[in-house]
């Protein structure tokens, strides 16, 4: 297949651009670079590559693709709480702009990452993709209304399937220690203490980025009729954990780390255990890769490899909302002086 992957170059999208060559597939990345100088290691490239603004995608870039994976947003709640106009313009309105161009040349399948933080402050727990949804940011809005406005574009031949993924860890070589699972880990290697912001509480599922960048190349290979136009949580039933459970994982990496309650967060109303059974059902022999044991024992051992340490933590180059913010004010000044 000739396959269109916008965020190329993020976390998840050099995993995915990897895979989908591993499996014989021509891929075109499209990508602001955005992130440039983020890299921890080198890593694939796709066969052809845009570096464009989703925003300005025409239907000349996708004429002649068989899919779409859609990648790049804001990627996740505190970034779409910098600027939520740009989040919504980024996230909500140029997919749903992406998606109709897609249909209009012809893409069969248009696969969108969404998250699991749809389900924010949650009611119950092990949630199915037709529970109430229940979101606490402008990021986790932005997914919700893309699902409603895409699932109406779906016909015979254009084939929306949203990934509702859980949250993301582990390494890859556009690293991020700004996600929980990581976080934890990046403080003990920085500080020897293992920082939980929250009083541990809080349920997440987890899912190595890798396995989510697998289970895009499994819904494209899948049979139209078993993913047509639904949300799929992507992650398993196994891989939910309290925070203080990650934080025990990470400790026993790390035993000469302690673990700090910092409370600084204050009470955290994301709250949600999800079940998995229809990417079970959907998608038979699919299965992650990773157990949450597996991927940050990967990751530790990337950490101590790198001599990751305290200037490493405190840098932006790990940190999305630190790059973002700086360049967003970089952006602002330009224009405030042209």
């Amino acid at each position: 297949m000739k396959i269109f992957v916008t965020g190329n170059r993020g976390y998840i999208g050099v995993h995915l651009v990897d895979i989908l060559k591993e499996a014989g597939h021509e891929v075109t990345g499209c990508d602001i670079n955005l992130f440039a100088g983020c890299t921890l290691n080198k890593y694939s490239s796709p066969q052809h590559e845009l570096i464009k603004d989703i925003r300005q995608i025409t239907e000349f870039d996708l004429d002649g693709y068989d899919a779409v994976c859609h990648l790049a947003a804001i990627s996740n709640d505190p970034m779409g709480e910098l600027d939520a106009s740009l989040t919504l313009s980024i996230n909500r309105d140029a997919s749903i702009r992406l998606a109709k161009i897609a249909r209009r040349t012809g893409v069969g399948r248009f696969l969108f990452s969404g998250s699991c933080a749809v389900y924010g402050q949650a009611g119950k727990m092990d949630l199915e993709e037709d529970d109430p949804l229940s979101p606490v940011s402008v990021y986790a809005k932005s997914k919700i209304e893309t699902e409603t406005a895409v699932s109406k574009l779906a016909t015979d031949g254009f084939s929306p399937v949203f990934l509702r993924n859980s949250t993301a860890y582990g390494y890859s070589p556009m690293l991020r220690i700004d996600l929980v699972a990581n976080n934890l880990l990046a403080t003990a290697h920085a500080y020897g203490q293992i920082r939980i912001m929250s009083d541990g509480t809080p349920w997440r599922p987890l899912v190595h980025c890798r396995d989510i960048a697998r289970a895009f190349l499994a819904v494209l290979e899948a049979p139209t009729e078993s993913i047509h136009n639904q949300p799929i949580n992507v992650g398993a039933d196994h891989e939910n954990y309290q925070v203080c459970q990650i934080a025990d994982q990470v400790n026993y990496l790390c035993p000469d780390a302690t673990v700090t309650y910092t409370g600084e967060a204050g009470p955290d109303p994301r709250n949600y255990r999800v079940s998995f059974a229809r990417l079970q059902r959907v998608l038979p022999e699919f299965s992650l890769h990773y157990t949450l044991a597996l991927g940050l024992e990967e990751l530790h051992a990337q950490f101590k490899k790198q001599g990751f340490d305290a200037t490493d933590f405190e840098c932006d180059k790990f940190v999305r909302l630190r790059t973002l913010r700086k360049r967003l004010h970089r952006l602002a000044k330009d224009k405030s002086h042209g």
